[in-house]
């Protein structure tokens, strides 16, 4: 291979990692909790900052905690407000912040292999449409209440 071409495909190679090392997604104010630690179904709830410059989307979810796992919203129909699934996931755009909390979006867990127990913590594999997949651990807190976390003043 000559010079040139070593040269050219260096760049090349560059040029095309660049836009997923511009993304940058954080992962914070994590929890998962279920209705009790012997429930078959469980919710995970977070934030997700997108500080990069480029628009992203959260298009799924996998965690070895349950037998199916996915990303779900409320939505109000006639008064009523239903759960359901977001196939195409979450627009996130550059600079902005997902928050998944109760009665809004959030990671759904059916058919849990493994009880939602306090103390410990669910491994959850977020994929992103630019930014591949981050996982992280997020940890069980059954008492946690709607409006904590997230900028309330929870701490986490």
């Amino acid at each position: 291979m000559s010079l040139k071409s070593s040269l050219f495909a260096a760049l090349a190679a560059t040029a095309l990692g660049t836009p997923a090392l511009a993304q940058e997604i954080h992962i914070l104010d994590t929890y998962a909790r279920s209705a009790s630690p012997v429930a078959k179904t469980g919710a995970a709830f977070m934030m997700i900052e997108n500080i990069g410059d480029a628009d992203d989307r959260l298009v799924g979810v996998s965690s070895p905690a349950a037998q199916k796992v996915e990303l779900h919203t409320h939505l109000e129909e006639n008064g009523v407000m239903k759960m359901m699934h977001v196939e195409d996931g979450f627009a996130i755009g550059a600079g902005e912040t997902l928050i998944m909390q109760r009665g809004g979006a959030h990671v759904m867990f059916m058919g849990l292999t493994q009880g939602f127990e306090p103390g410990k913590s669910i491994p959850l594999t977020l994929t992103f449409e630019t930014s591949g997949d981050i996982t992280v651990e997020v940890p069980v807190d059954l008492t946690r209440k709607p409006g904590e976390g997230h900028g309330h003043g929870s701490g986490n």
